[in-house]
C-alpha cells in the first residue's frame, strides 16, 4: 500500500527553493559590496537585475508549488511569509543601486563600503539559517539569530554616528540629503535580512 507521501511527494523541494531566494539576495548583497569597494565605483546594474529576476523566479515557484503541492515540510502560511521577506531584501538594495547610479557624482566622498560589508554579512547569515531549516536545530539557529541581530545593532550604532555628521554643520545640504537618504536605504535592506532571519527562527521555535 502507498502511502500518502509516496503518491504526492515529500515537499522537500521547498527547501531548494528557499534556498534559491535567499542566494539570490546575498548575490544582490555581494553585488552591491564589490561595487562599493571599487575604486571607480561605477554603477553596473546588471548583477542587481540578475540578482531580482533569480528572486523572482523563486517566488514564483514558491506560489505554484503551494497551490501545486498535497505535502509541505513546514506550514503553508511560514513558507509564504519567508518568501515574502526573502523577496524584500534584493528589491530594496537594487533600490539603492538605482538611485545610486543617478547620484554617483555628487557621492564620490562617501564611503559605503563598511556598510554594504555589513549588509552582505547580514544576508550571508540569512541563508545559513534558511537551510539549517532542513534540520530544525535550535540551537544552531539561536546562534546565528544572536549572529544577524548583533549585525543590526551595529548597524544602528553607525547609523547614530552619521547623525552626529549630519547635524554637524560640515555639510551642505545637498550632502545631507543623500547622506540621510542613501544611509536610510542601506539600514532598511539590513531590516530586511532581520525580518527574514526572523521568520526563519520561528519557524524552528514552532518546529523544534
Amino acid at each position: 500500500m502507498f502511502s500518502l507521501q509516496t503518491i504526492f511527494g515529500s515537499g522537500k523541494q521547498f527547501f531548494s527553493l528557499l534556498d534559491d531566494a535567499a542566494e539570490a539576495a546575498h548575490d544582490s548583497a555581494v553585488a552591491l559590496y564589490e561595487m562599493m569597494k571599487a575604486s571607480d565605483r561605477q554603477p553596473a546594474l546588471d548583477a542587481f537585475k540578475l540578482a531580482r529576476q533569480r528572486q523572482r523566479v523563486a517566488s514564483e515557484k514558491i506560489g505554484k508549488a503551494l497551490v501545486d503541492s498535497f505535502i509541505t515540510p513546514i506550514e503553508r502560511e511560514d513558507i509564504e511569509a519567508l518568501g515574502s521577506a526573502l523577496y524584500k531584501i534584493p528589491k530594496q538594495i537594487e533600490k539603492f543601486a538605482d538611485r545610486y547610479s543617478l547620484a554617483t557624482e555628487h557621492l564620490a566622498h562617501i564611503d559605503f563600503a563598511p556598510r554594504a560589508a555589513m549588509l552582505e554579512q547580514a544576508a550571508q547569515v540569512v541563508v545559513e539559517m534558511v537551510r539549517e531549516l532542513r534540520t530544525m536545530n535550535l540551537d544552531r539557529m539561536t546562534a546565528l539569530n544572536e549572529k544577524l541581530r548583533a549585525i543590526e545593532n551595529e548597524a544602528d550604532r553607525l547609523m547614530l554616528e552619521l547623525y552626529r555628521d549630519i547635524y554637524s554643520g560640515r555639510l551642505d545640504h545637498l550632502q545631507m540629503f543623500l547622506l540621510k537618504e542613501f544611509f536610510e536605504i542601506l539600514e532598511k535592506a539590513i531590516d530586511r535580512c532581520r525580518e527574514a532571519g526572523v521568520v526563519a527562527y520561528q519557524i524552528v521555535l514552532k518546529n523544534s
